[in-house]
């Protein structure tokens, strides 16, 4: 007689694909500053306290403090377990939620001096990081109508959110950083 077939155990169904959502007022303001960009980067891969911050970014901590505030208050950044440092003083850590990374176009509806934050946090660490860390890098020119420049903002944000979707797998590997831009050239 044969033996019953084992029952294969139940898997939970795989989340459903995160999809970005429009921000809120308070979101957008605290993504119009290069200061509070660059620190939800570095704040992305590591906890750090508002010291730590301050020091990376060579920035006065109050300044720092101010731009942690807004990025919590907003639930772009939030606070860690308290840990204890080096001198024994106990410390507050804070890290980079991903909810930035599902905003749909944050920044739209913001003054344009705070539309370019992106630009001078990228040209920032750049600076930081030098010129060998350049990886890849294209330049173009595209002529596109309205509906064709939607189209390849969709199809490249799809890219990227199934890379950032699945970044928690890959933890063990180096950092890497980018930034997709597209402008109408001036000479439209």
């Amino acid at each position: 007689m044969a033996e019953p077939a084992e029952k294969e155990p139940e898997r939970e169904p795989a989340p459903a694909p995160r999809k970005r959502r429009p921000a809120t007022a308070r979101e957008a303001k605290a993504l119009g500053h290069p200061l509070r960009l660059r620190i939800l980067r570095l704040c992305l891969t590591r906890e750090l306290t508002n010291r730590e911050l301050a020091d990376r970014l060579d920035t006065n901590p109050g300044t720092v403090l101010h731009h942690v505030r807004t990025l919590v208050n907003a639930g772009l950044l939030t606070a860690a377990p308290v840990r204890t440092g080096s001198s024994g003083a106990l410390e507050k850590p804070y890290r980079a939620t991903d909810e930035s990374w599902w905003l749909d176009g944050p920044l739209q509806d913001l003054p344009p001096e705070e539309r370019t934050a992106p630009i001078v946090a990228l040209t920032d660490e750049l600076d930081e990081a030098g010129p060998e860390a350049v990886r890849t890098y294209a330049r173009f020119a595209l002529h596109l109508n309205d509906e064709e420049v939607a189209e390849l903002d969709r199809r490249i944000l799809a890219v990227l959110d199934e890379y950032v979707a699945g970044d928690d797998q890959r933890l063990d590997r180096p950092v890497h950083g980018g930034a997709f831009l597209l402008y109408r050239s001036p000479e439209a």
